[in-house]
């Protein structure tokens, strides 16, 4: 059976009808099966598609769901969102794998559909596990009965489905797009696990201490099924002590997910002297040290998005027109990390971290756009001079708009002097490292033809 929905078991539950309460979860199934949620209140995370006055949630609460596409990472609700909107909208849930069901299975499941709609009034949800992993026959069989409303489907994948399933099937759903859960979720998700008496482990003498929960809520990278069962595997494999109760530190922590905790503080001042550090260290073309804060960001959990976006900054900030290619690689690694995710983005990452901290430096980009804003902030508003003006439109010319601008394109070199502010200003100073020492030659040649126009009285 395929795991890569939130809270997965090996055997679906049944659609409970509005008003009534799940089947108590027995208590051999794993920690994270007992815990699904039982209803939208009970669900934590995806608030984008889900919170109050969110399109999904008025279509669930008002009983207006069409086919969906669930796609997301493993652990973030994708099978429990499924079973909730099926026992909401008082509809038959049947489940189905895209890794194990085949065409005769899938026939079967979709004339018990028609035959049960016809007959009795109620609607199927089918909910298709991993719908990527379907064929294209396979796809197109479930085509005429989504269309004519026997079934609704929802597929869960974990796979864009935009590149991942059938372009038909696509049109005639609506695609939502489930986050790897925050670290406060989990963190809530946890704690509602130790106290809960019926599905958790409230019935256990189970004390667990803040920094080890949070420890499991950042190893586990947003997915709340592998929280809970490392959750679980540290309540049953710790000894109680001398009193009877069993305490989870942050060592059981540690040892029950078999990841360290480093020295990234609950208060995250740890948080932000380590990329202090890494951005130091590639200013200071280290790229040594620089691996060495990445790899630590890396074992601590850090979000790979956060890592990539000052990758990116200090690309534009640090190197800057030394090798423009830095921005670009910087920008092709957060591209990177969002779509492959841990443990994959730390190869693009590392990439990008050597290419910046052995790139030549210049920092002429931050200075000179921040004494630009400095003048517009503080100084007088300049106009725009009359000759650089819009004047495609009738009438410019005769209010004196565009009248003697030189088009660059028409002079040697597409260069021509001609005043572009209306007053003399300088801002950008080329530095003379990698590419901008080019930079440097090409402007001050430029400048220099300017100084001479101007001296010689010509406009």
């Amino acid at each position: 059976m395929a795991r890569d929905d939130l809270f997965s078991d090996t055997t679906p539950a049944p659609a409970t009808p509005p008003g009534q309460q799940p089947e108590r979860p027995v208590r051999h199934q794993p920690l994270a099966a007992r815990m699904r949620p039982r209803d939208l209140d009970e669900f934590v995370g995806q608030q984008h598609i889900l919170a109050p006055g969110q399109l999904l949630r008025r279509a669930i609460e008002a009983d207006r769901i069409q086919s969906l596409i669930l796609y997301g990472p493993p652990g973030t609700g994708k099978t429990s969102l499924a079973q909730i909107i099926a026992a909401r909208t008082r509809s038959r849930f049947e489940r189905l794998s895209g890794v194990e069901s085949n065409v005769a299975e899938l026939r079967r499941v979709l004339a018990a559909a028609a035959h049960r709609l016809e007959n009795t009034g109620q609607p199927t949800i089918l909910f298709i596990d991993e719908i990527h992993r379907f064929n294209k026959a396979q796809q197109d069989v479930l085509l005429p009965d989504v269309e004519s409303g026997v079934v609704r489907l929802i597929g869960a994948t974990t796979h864009n489905p935009f590149f991942f399933v059938n372009a038909p099937l696509v049109s005639r759903s609506q695609i939502f797009e489930l986050r790897p859960l925050s670290e406060d979720d989990l963190l809530t998700l946890l704690r509602r696990a130790v106290a809960d008496p019926e599905r958790g482990l409230g019935q256990m003498r189970l004390r667990a201490d803040e920094d080890a929960l949070r420890h499991l809520a950042r190893i586990s990278d947003g997915d709340a099924r592998r929280a809970l069962n490392a959750l679980e595997i540290a309540a049953l494999t710790t000894p109680p002590d001398a009193r009877g109760v069993i305490h989870i530190d942050l060592t059981a922590a540690e040892q029950s997910i078999q990841k360290k905790a480093v020295v990234y503080d609950a208060d995250e001042d740890a948080h932000y002297d380590t990329i202090s550090a890494f951005i130091k260290a590639m200013r200071g073309s280290d790229p040594d040290a620089a691996l060495y804060w990445l790899a630590k960001m890396i074992h601590a959990g850090e979000d790979p998005r956060f890592i990539a976006r000052r990758l990116l900054i200090h690309a534009a900030e640090d190197v800057g027109l030394a090798d423009p290619m830095a921005l670009v690689l910087a920008t092709a690694a957060l591209h990177a990390a969002e779509f492959v995710g841990w443990p994959e983005a730390r190869i693009p990452l590392a990439e990008a971290t050597l290419y910046i901290a052995t790139a030549p430096k210049s920092n002429s980009t931050i200075t000179a756009i921040d004494a630009a804003l400095k003048d517009v902030e503080t100084g007088r508003t300049l106009p725009v001079p009359e000759h650089l003006r819009d004047a495609s439109y009738k009438g410019a010319q005769r209010l004196g708009h565009g009248v003697g601008y030189k088009y660059a394109h028409d002079f040697p070199g597409h260069f021509v002097p001609q005043d572009y502010l209306g007053a003399q200003k300088r801002y950008y100073e080329p530095g003379d490292q990698g590419v901008e020492k080019k930079i440097k030659e090409r402007l001050e040649q430029w400048r220099r033809q300017a100084r001479e126009q101007k001296s010689a009285g010509e406009p």
